[in-house]
């Protein structure tokens, strides 16, 4: 009979962080919520001694191997050993090189590690997650100032996915919910207001929104007012209020839309702010150079 198991390591190699290896498997692993998984990293893999030393712990405790290799020999190698050492592997990064090179007809660099490199850029990115990870649905909010972006809405308008986007983006993101009877904080009007985005969404698709919530928790939509189209129009006519009020605060209406279009309008504002305070102050040195 075979065993069932409920915990799992997966060893990951790769020639650069591991970032992605590990990212892809817990995206699938999100597909088993009741299993367990562990994971052990080894990053910057460039030699066959290396990946030795790795399968024999991985064949003796019968771990799961997923990897990120970029050169071929070393890919080859890899394989050679879990068919010798009866390892599960999965290779993430081989097929896509395959599939890329005979689509471009050209051959990769295979230089590993360029994904991750260490640049200004990708340590932008590392801290605007961090700090989103830690302004989620208005914690911390004594440090809203130091945000790029802060987005305000009510429950169910796509507020903590779309800051998870944008930090991806390198912004640093805080959201901030708006709860019917409830004053905002006062700290979100003590920065700078062209921070703030309002998230706003139409009646009839938030009540699918919030039934369909309810039904996937197994909860029926007698069990308080949180589905119920009354209540639900009275939270976006309050929001609506809020945002009338603030009138400096760009409002996006969500609905119909995927993350990325919502993200993309944002952005561009964003952009076209940089490129007109780069005006200003050229015409203001200007101004001042003048004989």
């Amino acid at each position: 009979m075979m065993q069932v198991h409920d915990k799992l390591k997966v060893v990951v190699i790769s020639d650069g962080t591991g970032e992605t290896a590990s990212a892809i498997t817990r995206a699938a692993m999100t597909q088993f919520q009741d299993k367990e998984i562990f994971f052990t990293r080894y990053k910057n893999i460039r030699t066959k001694e290396q990946i030795d030393a790795i399968f024999q712990e991985a064949a003796i405790h019968h771990d799961i191997v997923v990897y990120t290799i970029v050169s071929v020999e070393l890919r080859a190698y890899i394989a050679e050993l879990s068919k010798r050492d009866h390892v599960r592997s999965v290779d993430v990064m081989g097929p896509l090189l395959t599939v890329f090179s005979n689509f471009f007809e050209a051959e990769p660099n295979y230089q590993p590690g360029l994904l991750h490199a260490v640049n200004d850029q990708y340590f932008k990115r590392v801290a605007a997650i961090e700090f989103t990870l830690n302004h989620d649905d208005g914690r911390n909010i004594n440090s809203l100032e130091e945000a790029d972006v802060v987005l305000v809405g009510i429950s169910r308008t796509s507020k903590t996915p779309l800051s998870m986007y944008l930090s991806l983006e390198g912004i640093k993101t805080v959201n901030v919910p708006i709860v019917m009877g409830v004053s905002l904080p006062e700290k979100l009007f003590q920065i700078d207001q062209r921070k703030i985005f309002g998230l706003t969404i139409d009646p009839d698709e938030l009540f699918k929104i919030r039934k369909n919530r309810l039904s996937r928790l197994g909860l029926s939509n007698d069990e308080g007012d949180y589905a119920d189209i009354s209540k639900v129009t009275q939270e976006i006519e309050w929001a609506n209020k809020i945002f009338s009020e603030n009138k400096r605060w760009p409002v996006f209406n969500v609905t119909g839309k995927a993350l990325e279009e919502t993200a993309a309008e944002i952005i561009k504002l964003l952009n076209m702010r940089k490129v007109n305070r780069f005006k200003q102050s050229k015409r203001f040195s200007d101004n001042n150079t003048e004989e």
